[in-house]
């Protein structure tokens, strides 16, 4: 009996002789649903230390911040902005669009409003929804994007402008803030739920 050796052909020719799927047909699977913006989880962890029984050791104690807004203004403010920046007279606000679309970030969370700006996103203001006396909102266009004032308790009024979803954020921050003062007032009057 002889041996038979069995050649394969080159790699190259087995990649050549491969069916191509075409560059326009359709994927064979289904492209899944993409949930909208509110009701994708997402989580901040933040770590804050706390001591002990023993003053000596401390440990970090993980908090869970839930994001509720990430974003920045909405863009149909720079587009409307760009096309009314065609005038002169219009001009500085255009460049005051483009300069909120390119360097403002605001985040909403279950603990605090941020507000994140500046040409390198260095420059941040946070304050918690105990610090929030009012908010009100002031649409813009016809309803689409809006701006949003929150006072303080201190009278500091925070302007935040081109808001996308700006009622769903303004009603989430009074919610917040109800929700921060009646906590603070239960600790401080004790009268909240009590065991036997």
């Amino acid at each position: 009996m002889a041996a038979v050796t069995v050649l394969a052909p080159p790699a190259s020719a087995a990649i050549a002789a491969a069916p191509r799927p075409s560059p326009y047909s359709f994927p064979s699977k289904p492209i899944p649903k993409i949930p909208p913006l509110s009701k994708i989880p997402s989580k901040l962890l933040v770590s804050s230390k706390t001591s002990t029984s023993s003053p000596s050791t401390s440990s970090l104690v993980e908090k869970e911040e839930r994001i509720f807004f990430d974003g920045g203004a909405h863009y149909g403010d720079l587009v409307t902005n760009l096309l009314l920046g065609f005038t002169l007279l219009w001009l500085p606000l255009t460049i005051a669009a483009v300069s909120r679309a390119f360097f403002l970030r605001y985040r909403f969370t279950n603990r605090r409003v941020t507000v994140i700006s500046g040409f390198t996103g260095q420059d941040r203001s946070d304050f918690p929804y105990s610090a929030i006396k009012d908010v009100q909102v002031v649409p813009r266009l016809i309803g689409e994007w809006g701006d949003i004032v929150i006072t303080l308790k201190d009278g500091t009024k925070v302007d935040i402008r081109s808001v996308p979803r700006f009622r769903m954020v303004s009603d989430y921050c009074l919610l917040m803030a109800d929700g921060a003062s009646k906590g603070s007032l239960e600790q401080k009057t004790g009268s909240g739920p009590r065991g036997f």
